[in-house]
C-alpha cells in the first residue's frame, strides 16, 4: 500500500521537531490515529489535508498531491492494465481542465 501522504507527515514532524502527541492536539485527534496516518494503517480525511499543512507550516497542495497520489495507486494497484488507465485517465484531466478555462 503505499503511504506517500502519510510518509511526509512524518518526515516534516521530525525536521520540525515535534511529537506525534503535539501534533495531534492541534488536529484534535488521539495521537495512536496520527502513528496509524503516518504509518499508513490508516487514512488521513480529505478536510483534514488543511489541518495537518497549518500545523505543519506546508502547502496544503503539496499534501494534497500526495493525499491524492495514494488514492490512485490504492484504485490501480496490481491491475496490469494500471498505468494506461492512468495515462487515460490524465487525458480527460487535461480536457476537463481546458474546458473549465
Amino acid at each position: 500500500m503505499s503511504n506517500q501522504f502519510g510518509d511526509r507527515i512524518k518526515l516534516l514532524r521530525e525536521e520540525s521537531q515535534l511529537l506525534q502527541r503535539q501534533v495531534a492536539s492541534q488536529l484534535d485527534m488521539d495521537t495512536s490515529m496520527l502513528s496509524k496516518i503516518e504509518s499508513g494503517d490508516r487514512k488521513a480525511k480529505k478536510n483534514q489535508i488543511t489541518q495537518f499543512a497549518k500545523v505543519l507550516k506546508v502547502n496544503a497542495d503539496e499534501l494534497l498531491t500526495l493525499w491524492l497520489a495514494d488514492q490512485l495507486i490504492e484504485v490501480v494497484e496490481g491491475e496490469y492494465l494500471a498505468l494506461k488507465a492512468i495515462l487515460v485517465a490524465e487525458e480527460e484531466v487535461k480536457y476537463n481542465a481546458k474546458k473549465k478555462k
